[in-house]
């Protein structure tokens, strides 16, 4: 944020204090040509056709964090009683020594005692306004008897960093983010899947990149569902992971793989909470959510039997509403179709199936992850493509130890029979018959 925006804030509270306490200096409301400015507030006040007062209601929430000391000594400047001065509201924090703006303190500053313009300004407060709507800015709770226009201006953490610093950073997997970022290195291109798959995943893609168009631009918001379900479904290690991180760097977006782990809790209400979390963050964010190995919270409810099953069936409901509600894509991870809720499978766009590779999938792949000076003459690519049932995760493990093996022996070449030799100990590790 420009030193040119926080002094636009800083004088116009000055004026409002001008104009109230009597004092005989001159002081005309500031303005600033935002459309000018490159900042990434500026930017935002652009894109969103800000009016001044919402303006003004943004900058006074960012104002502890960039200038800590200015309400206390401007308050005091004017007002050496400031005490005595209610109209101008704010409160004291737990460790935070000056004052923290209240929705009283923005009704002041902006309408002063103009009772009409309060009323006016307070719908900024309100669930139908942008700032709720896109979990921009709200009000804290007001202690129980007080009005609620006098809770915190509470503007949410990543606009905070967004525009005091410049940019957002990544949410962490914690206890409070239950979730982390998955990234790879690979592109569209390594994706090997079964053409039936593929064609079904690039119809997730379609929606990706043309959902928004449809609902801004026809009319049909409010007639289908905001959001995309999809379930993948297969054995593990045939590409749904890599599947998802994928079409999160194809179409730029941010995907979140979900810790079951962290959300999953033996006290009622809690993963209710968990989650409740989890989608209030994803809330407004372009994000892909991946729940791997959704059966552990996703699957089929139960009869009533305890209380136990009560609650677990109550949690089962709980995400069917968040998840139907959600307006990004939430893609369910599992290695069985049958082991999710039937409630959550007709609520599902795309149901896709990632069967394990066939012949020609296991071709590409083993020419894919062998690198190109270790491949002889001799070595007949075709006919262990042919004979050896595997998966890529299961190949990505083979190469590697070929590989390895190769480098330790002083080898500059991979042969079948070495090749052979790995894949046999890949299958004796997973108890297979070789």
């Amino acid at each position: 944020m420009t030193v040119e925006i926080i002094n636009y804030i800083k004088q116009a509270v000055r004026f409002r204090l001008v104009q109230d306490s009597g004092s005989d200096e001159v002081i005309d409301f500031p303005t600033f040509d935002f459309a000018s400015d490159d900042s990434e507030f500026s930017k935002f006040v652009i894109e969103n056709n800000l009016q001044i007062y919402e303006i003004l209601i943004l900058l006074l929430s960012i104002l502890p964090h960039v200038s800590p000391g200015f309400l206390t000594s401007i308050l005091s400047e004017y007002f050496p009683n400031g005490s005595d001065f209610p109209e101008f509201g704010g409160v004291k924090g737990t460790n935070y020594r000056g004052i923290i703006p209240t929705g009283e303190t923005a009704l002041y500053i902006i309408s002063g005692d103009n009772f009409v313009a309060r009323n006016f300004i307070v719908k900024a407060f309100d669930e139908s306004h942008i700032f709720h709507k896109k979990s921009i800015l709200s009000l804290g709770k007001a202690p129980e008897g007080e009005p609620k226009i006098s809770g915190k201006l509470m503007l949410d953490n990543e606009y905070i960093e967004l525009f005091v610093y410049g940019s957002i950073s990544k949410p962490k997997l914690s206890q409070d983010f239950p979730a982390e970022l998955l990234e790879t290195t690979m592109e569209w291109d390594d994706l090997v899947l079964q053409e039936k798959t593929l064609n079904e995943v690039n119809n997730v893609l379609v929606w990706m990149d043309h959902n928004n168009t449809l609902l801004a631009d026809f009319n049909m918001e409010g007639k289908i569902n905001p959001g995309y379900k999809v379930m993948f479904f297969g054995a593990p290690g045939v590409g749904k992971t890599l599947t998802a991180s994928l079409m999160g760097k194809h179409t730029g977006k941010d995907v979140y793989r979900i810790d079951l782990s962290l959300v999953i809790s033996k006290y009622i209400g809690e993963t209710e909470k968990n989650l409740s979390q989890l989608f209030n963050k994803a809330k407004n964010k372009d994000w892909i959510l991946f729940f791997d190995e959704a059966d552990a919270i996703f699957g089929k409810r139960t009869g009533v039997r305890d209380a136990h099953d009560k609650y677990a069936n109550q949690e089962v409901s709980y995400l069917l509403q968040r998840i139907e509600s959600h307006a990004g894509l939430v893609i369910l991870a599992s290695n069985y179709r049958s082991n999710i809720d039937k409630a959550f499978t007709r609520r599902f766009q795309s149901i896709i199936e990632f069967e394990n590779p066939g012949i020609p999938e296991r071709r590409i792949l083993w020419e894919k992850y062998i690198p190109e000076a270790f491949v002889s003459a001799s070595l007949d690519l075709d006919r262990i493509a042919e004979d050896y049932e595997v998966t890529g995760a299961n190949i990505v493990n083979i190469v590697q130890f070929a590989l390895l093996n190769a480098l330790a022996n002083e080898e500059t070449k991979l042969s079948n029979a070495s090749l052979i030799a790995a894949i046999e100990r890949e299958f004796i590790k997973e108890g297979r018959m070789v």
